[in-house]
């Protein structure tokens, strides 16, 4: 043929560096601390409630294009019980494969060809090629070591005439940086100021320690009408494999999404919408539980991590711990990554691949604390073997 095959858009783009991570960790038999996924599953109830689904007959078939009533009404009433944002829940939610097909809807929808996002980096991967897809070119602003807070002043600068929209993430992956409520104040007035669209990946948004909270943009003044919210079961309740996610924004932003979205998977997981319905009116001491039970595993990884030399950035949120690979002598966290399963028995994601330019985090490495105890103890002991 004489032309190439892929979509020029998506040249750059080659297998995702999870699931090669995951191939890496099934292939040496090596604890897998690289890709997101928890190694138990979630509430029992919520389980329970997909079985019963299932059995009963609801979303066996094409569930609605919207997703099931049951679940966009808890998908509002949880918004307006932890954030008081009240939402229309047959106009203003809609339900989706996963956090992913929302962005990549909403990326498809809102964005022309030259249009400029300006989001995080590092960033999560799809970002990347969602904004390729569209047509659309990505602006990075680079969150740096040891702190990786936004540079206000940074972003501002990029603003130009050909800005569209700006993504955001937080609690943040893979930094497990948490935008404080000042630093959501300005970038919403930066938003409003030059009329920009807002997008915000809100999928770690029960998983934050230390004391902080997450803010959702969308609840400031001038935000409503111009913010898509993302959010999605698989990070709060442990059932990753489910793929329900959702998209909330005023209505004229979500028809806009929603067409698009209904090009993509149309519909999924009728059975699992039922579960995640019940899932999300569980009572605050789930929540609560959750997110206590993750401090202390991020805290047990993270003492086993500097136990075995690395250089830690401590997370404020997300399943995930920043390393720096220097005090090794090392300074290639990909070829690092991709050798450490032989070296001690064990996969870690290289945070390079979520910079647009790796040298900017070319010595950082992280690993995933969402897995049982003894898991992260034995991970912690092996990591050892690198410096005796």
């Amino acid at each position: 043929m004489g032309r190439p095959l892929l979509n020029p858009r998506l040249a750059e783009f080659g297998t995702t560096i999870f699931a090669e991570m995951s191939a890496l960790a099934q292939r040496t038999g090596a604890i897998n601390l690289g890709q997101g996924f928890p190694d138990t599953d979630g509430p029992d109830e919520v389980r329970e409630a997909a079985v019963r689904a299932l059995r009963d007959g609801r979303g066996n078939q094409y569930p609605p294009g919207l997703g099931v009533p049951e679940l966009r009404r808890a998908i509002a009433e949880h918004q307006d019980r932890f954030y008081g944002l009240g939402l229309d829940p047959d106009t203003e939610v809609l339900v989706t494969a996963g956090a992913t097909e929302a962005i990549a809807a909403t990326m498809l929808a809102l964005l022309e060809p030259g249009d400029e996002v300006i989001a995080f980096e590092p960033y999560y991967d799809s970002y990347a090629a969602c904004i390729a897809m569209a047509g659309a070119q990505r602006v990075p602003l680079t969150l740096r070591a040891p702190s990786f807070r936004p540079d206000l002043d940074e972003l501002r600068s990029k603003i130009t005439p050909h800005t569209r929209l700006l993504l955001l993430n937080t609690p943040h992956n893979p930094t497990g940086t948490v935008l404080t409520p000042e630093e959501q104040r300005s970038i919403a007035a930066i938003a409003v100021e030059h009329d920009l669209l807002v997008v915000t990946d809100e999928v770690y948004e029960h998983l934050t320690f230390d004391g902080a909270a997450h803010l959702p943009v969308a609840t400031l003044p001038g935000m409503r009408e111009r913010t898509v919210s993302i959010s999605s079961a698989g990070k709060t309740f442990s059932f990753t494999g489910w793929k329900v996610g959702w998209a909330m924004a005023d209505a004229p932003l979500l028809a806009a999404v929603r067409t698009a979205k209904q090009y993509l998977t149309y519909v999924s997981a009728g059975p699992f919408q039922y579960a995640v319905a019940e899932a999300l009116r569980l009572p605050d001491t789930y929540f609560d539980g959750f997110r206590t039970d993750l401090q202390r595993k991020r805290d047990l990884l993270a003492d086993g991590l500097r136990a075995a030399g690395f250089e830690i950035y401590q997370p404020q949120g997300t399943y995930f711990i920043t390393t720096d690979i220097t005090p090794f002598g090392e300074s290639d966290a990909y070829a690092f990554c991709r050798a450490l399963p032989e070296r001690c028995g064990v996969v870690a994601v290289p945070n390079s691949v979520f910079y647009d330019d790796p040298d900017a985090g070319r010595s950082l490495v992280r690993f995933t604390f969402c897995k049982q105890d003894d898991v992260l103890r034995e991970a912690a002991k092996r990591l050892r073997d690198l410096t005796s």
